[in-house]
């Protein structure tokens, strides 16, 4: 098989033991059905529970010894967020190790799917990849005919992270019936400034922002944002940053939950 990063690898025809070394991909390959498959992961992973109880390891950087003692079949990274040179040592050491690509919905979508054929459990994959895109397209026609709000996603609420045309998060603002600010900007992950913000008055502003946030929060770091839209009418709101910035299955729940957010009078039906 050819993985993300355009490396063929030879995958065992019965895999029963894998590791994985992003949290997207650990939610991945249990979307696909391998939840009984997984005998590691990172330390940053906490979804579904149960892998709680996994043994865990540092991805980040890679902890080759720990991943070995657990003697995988096929170690799994994520091409956006672990490093080529750190999961090829698993190569040399005998282990396959695969990419899986999550730039965007899609592609998580389609990962769910080849991990379905790596681990042999292509029934699981396909009824949860069907179940998704079912929920992909209620919101997609949900969402089609209604004013988009102009939309600014944000990390925190300091240095000003946000994303780019060619992230899935503007897609999945998009599938929520937004329109991001940030759309015609050449760059995946731009770092904004005040001027940008407040040229472009975003009538909503999302954020993956600490439990507690309050917009005074926001004020404190950016006082000229008093006049923004989306500031002045108090439409600042808080998205859980698991379902957004970890690239797997839950994006979806993050498109629902920022659907919510942008059109609420729709979703609890209260207008047609």
């Amino acid at each position: 098989m050819t993985d993300a990063v355009g490396k063929e690898i030879i995958v065992p025809h019965d895999v029963k033991r894998v590791a994985t070394l992003a949290p997207g991909v650990t939610e991945i390959v249990v979307a696909a059905g391998g939840l009984d498959r997984l005998v590691g992961v990172s330390n940053a992973d906490d979804f579904p529970p149960s892998v709680r109880e996994l043994p865990r390891y540092s991805a980040l950087p890679v902890n080759h010894e720990a991943v070995v003692a657990l003697e995988p079949d096929v170690v799994l990274g994520a091409a956006q967020v672990n490093d080529n040179r750190e999961v090829a040592v698993f190569g040399d050491l005998g282990i396959p190790a695969y990419f899986v690509r999550s730039e965007s919905l899609s592609d998580v979508l389609d990962s769910i799917l080849t991990v379905g054929r790596i681990l042999g459990t292509e029934t699981a994959a396909s009824a949860t990849v069907d179940s998704l895109r079912l929920r992909v397209a209620a919101l997609e026609s949900r969402s089609a005919g209604l004013e988009r709000p102009r939309v600014l996603f944000l990390i925190s609420t300091t240095t000003l992270h946000s994303f780019g045309p060619e992230s899935y998060v503007h897609d999945l603002i998009q599938l929520a019936g937004g329109e991001s600010i940030t759309a015609e900007l050449d760059v995946e992950n731009p770092v904004l400034d005040d001027e940008f913000v407040l040229a472009r008055n975003p009538e909503v502003i999302l954020g993956t922002f600490r439990d507690g946030f309050v917009n005074e929060d926001l004020l404190a770091s950016h006082p000229t944002w008093a006049a923004v839209s989306a500031v002045r009418n108090r439409r600042v709101h808080v998205i859980d940053g698991d379902l957004v910035l970890r690239n797997g299955p839950r994006l979806v729940d993050g498109a629902e939950e920022m659907f919510r957010v942008l059109h609420g009078d729709v979703a609890d039906g209260s207008k047609n």
